[in-house]
């Protein structure tokens, strides 16, 4: 089976130049960096526990559109811009993944300063 990518529209996202939300391939889902940012309005909360909230929502949002699930993510790469911002990050990220999925964490400086967390995944579709 080809790879199918996710479209922007199915997410009610705005369209980005360069990249799209997801790619579907042999049962899998690899998501595209995922921040914490409204897609309907392109604002970014500025607290970090906001930014960290709607960044998994987003991930969530692109998941189910492309059928699947946070319970059914297994890799999960994390950036962060400040290595003070783990222990928050990773109260909340319990929450949402008690599966504890393989991840890293990169402490990165993002291009667009407002960022503070940005999630890419890999999980199963079935």
């Amino acid at each position: 089976m080809p790879a199918e990518k996710l479209e922007w529209s199915a997410i009610d996202g705005q369209e980005h130049p360069v990249l799209g939300p997801a790619w579907k391939s042999n049962g899998h889902v690899f998501t595209s960096g995922i921040v914490g940012q409204n897609y309907s309005n392109g604002r970014i909360p500025e607290s970090l526990e906001e930014q960290t909230e709607l960044a998994i929502a987003n991930v969530k949002k692109v998941l189910e559109a492309s059928g699947s699930s946070l319970d059914k993510v297994f890799k999960v790469l994390m950036f962060i811009s400040h290595s003070d911002y783990s222990a928050t990050v990773n109260k909340i990220y319990g929450k949402h993944f008690p599966q504890k999925p393989a991840r890293s964490c990169v402490v990165v400086a993002f291009m667009d300063a407002a960022i503070k967390v940005e999630l890419e995944v890999v999980a199963s579709t079935d």
